[in-house]
């Protein structure tokens, strides 16, 4: 049916003929596969509000594919941040044949500039022939009663505004009015649903770099254990790497116990039950900005799974943080007092939700009273669950936290567990506010399929946080990124550079003592902290400039 309609359209336009168009007799392509089965540009439906894609993303017809993906715009002179694609336009004139997005380069070096003369789509004709059979707009007459005056209409006709985009194959949307007819409605091929543009910026599109380039596979750790009974993955070297500790805290048993405290450190979060108790919200005058430095840190060290030795500590204190997602939250006894003193030389005064009952806690601490919090199960693993806490920055919207610490397992188990929390977090966490998950993901690569999970919900996409050499990965030998900060594209709109001393990273920050320069700008950070016995990842930092209003 698609292709007898295809040659109708031929037929009364009487112009150019496009192989997709027309009738192309080769199988479609298929977008690039990604290793654990997922795909890198998921297809859409454009009848879909939205196309069914993630936030940042429209639905968009691809000619080379002959299908609808989702893609995220881009401009032309920026990167789209991974090796397989490169920013260009669709094969298809859209907005004045300007809409450039991030697409396979198989596509972008198939398919020529859609800026002018491209003809396909949106522009009333095959030919874009300037206003012979199209609403050609100004220096034309009216659509004339042309094939579009109460006729069978090939395509969707866009009727009285603007074409809204989307796949089409002689769209009509010229003019704002289609020669004074209601566009009688024939059958329609393809919904133009090019509607709900995310226009704000950063994108959900995953996969911002080249499959995982460190040694070894793309599952981390090879086990069927991780931490959900005494032996915590400790079976081979973790996850390829020549020297990533061995195990999930280089000891064969994960951490032993919660240290005799079932509860949150004693105090109902952390010592604070009133939203900031003042009628101000914590926050500023009129017309101010707040500047939020989110850290993620599973940066403990020696035989315990714990922060005893100091060197998760000190990298904490070096980069002053004023929100941390922390796992394998243990400190000495782990009683109310150690662990308020944990928090204290961290930021003095902070507070903090820890969960209870668990083997390797994860926690927050925040520079900002947290007014609510609790803990999600973890489908997957019985010794920890995600912990999450609502916190009162300045302003009228509030910033959730959820500390995660995903399993080394597998990424099928991974993507189980990003799909418990972004039920949770749809079923608990108002759009209003504003939201972030991060810790220790222990993702093989940007490629996994928990990011395009993840996606529903907050930012997956590049560009990533990096040392001073522009490498991204995190685990200890430096070749994976085990370790996130993912916002929700309300807080990503506000993301700037990580500034600290004389260095800025415009991406964000994945701290390693061992290549950071001057060590004066983090003091008290000596140089092998991230190199420390058992120290099995990197600390990673985004910074954001909220308004206060």
């Amino acid at each position: 049916m698609k292709k007898t309609l295809s040659y109708l359209a031929c037929a009364v336009v009487s112009l150019t003929v496009f192989a997709l168009a027309c009738g192309d007799s080769s199988d479609p392509k298929t977008p690039l596969p990604l290793p654990d089965g997922g795909v890198m540009w998921a297809e859409c439906n454009p009848q879909q509000d939205g196309g069914g894609c993630g936030a940042g993303e429209e639905c968009r017809f691809v000619p080379f594919y002959d299908r609808s993906i989702c893609v995220r715009p881009c401009d032309e002179q920026g990167a789209c941040g991974q090796a397989e694609a490169a920013c260009c336009p669709t094969g298809e004139v859209r907005d004045g044949g300007d809409a450039t997005f991030c697409l396979p380069t198989e596509v972008c070096e198939a398919t020529p500039d859609a800026g002018a003369g491209d003809a396909g789509e949106d522009g009333g004709s095959l030919t874009d022939d300037g206003g012979t059979l199209e609403d050609a707009g100004p220096g034309t007459e009216t659509d004339a009663g042309t094939p579009d005056a109460g006729g069978p209409v090939i395509v969707d006709d866009a009727g009285t505004t603007t074409d809204a985009g989307g796949p089409v194959i002689v769209d009509d949307a010229g003019t704002t009015t289609d020669a004074g007819t209601p566009d009688a409605g024939g059958p329609v091929i393809v919904d133009d649903a090019g509607t709900t543009i995310d226009a704000g910026p950063g994108t959900t599109d995953d996969a911002g770099t080249t499959i995982d380039a460190g040694p070894g596979t793309t599952d981390d750790a090879g086990t069927t254990i991780d931490a959900g009974s005494p032996a915590d993955a400790g079976t081979t070297i973790d996850a390829g790497s020549p020297a990533d500790a061995g195990t999930d805290a280089g000891t064969p048993i994960d951490a032993g116990t919660d240290a005799g405290s079932p509860v949150d450190a004693g105090t109902p979060d952390a010592g604070s039950s009133t939203d900031a108790g003042t009628p101000t919200d914590g926050g500023p005058g009129p017309g101010s900005y707040t500047n939020i430095r989110i850290m993620a840190s599973n940066l403990s060290s020696g035989n315990g799974q714990d922060y005893d030795p100091g060197h998760g500590i000190r990298l904490m204190q070096g980069v002053d943080p004023d929100v941390v997602l922390i796992q394998e939250f243990n400190y000495k006894s782990d009683s109310v007092a150690d662990i308020t003193s944990l928090v204290n030389q961290v930021g003095p005064g902070f507070y903090y939700y820890r969960e209870g009952g668990a083997q390797i806690p994860n926690g927050v601490i925040s520079r900002w009273p947290i007014i609510e919090s609790g803990e999600w199960k973890d489908p997957e693993v019985d010794n920890r669950d995600f912990a999450w806490a609502r916190i009162d920055i300045p302003g009228p919207r509030d910033l959730w936290a959820v500390s995660v610490h995903l399993l080394t397992r597998s990424s099928g188990a991974r993507n189980a567990e990003a799909n418990a929390i972004v039920t949770e977090v749809r079923g608990k966490i108002p759009e209003s506010d504003y939201l972030v998950i991060g810790g220790d993901l222990n993702t093989g690569s940007f490629n996994e399929s928990c990011f395009t999970t993840f996606r529903n919900v907050v930012v997956t996409a590049a560009p990533y946080p990096a040392d001073k050499n522009g490498k991204t990965g995190t685990n200890a030998s430096r070749e994976k990124p085990y370790d996130h900060v993912l916002v929700d594209q309300d807080l990503n709109q506000y993301r700037t550079p990580t500034v600290i001393g004389s260095n800025s990273f415009p991406n964000g920050l994945v701290l390693d003592s061992r290549v950071y320069t001057p060590l004066s700008d983090i003091a008290p950070v000596l140089s092998n902290d991230s190199g420390a016995p058992s120290m099995q990842h990197m600390g990673v930092i985004k910074d954001f400039r909220v308004p206060a209003f």
